[in-house]
């Protein structure tokens, strides 16, 4: 079955650093845009980062600005999230997505039911 699985997720104290990862299985990702969204609780996803796959150039949500970074690497079909200096406003459900016609970076509920593939979520919780 072709999806993305998302991995790397857990608790992290304010100022420290996850990397989630995000695995394509049974396709190849060589050819897709990649991003990443989270959602806290009562609160709409939004959008976090995203990198087109012509170029690798990213975007990020102002939040996050200079304090994670999307990568993509196509021979381990994966696209990774280095998070560094967590914030307790970093908590949320971070999902990754990947989509064959345009970088997944609006969180417009349109635009996202458009995306090909949504993982299922990994949790991150920044707290003391």
């Amino acid at each position: 079955q072709q999806q993305v699985v998302e991995s790397g997720g857990g608790l992290v104290q304010p100022g420290g650093s996850l990397k989630l990862s995000c695995t394509a299985v049974a396709f190849s990702l060589d050819y897709f845009a990649m991003g990443w969204f989270r959602q806290a609780p009562g609160k709409e996803r939004e959008e976090v980062a995203c990198v087109s796959h012509i170029g690798g150039v990213a975007s990020y949500a102002d939040s996050v600005k200079g304090r994670f970074t999307i990568s993509k690497d196509n021979p381990k079909n994966s696209v990774y999230l280095q998070m560094d200096s967590l914030k307790p406003e970093d908590t949320a459900v971070y999902y990754c997505v990947a989509d064959q016609r345009r970088p997944p970076c609006s969180a417009n509920p349109e635009d996202m039911r458009t995306y090909d593939y949504w993982g299922k979520g990994t949790q991150v919780t920044v707290s003391s």
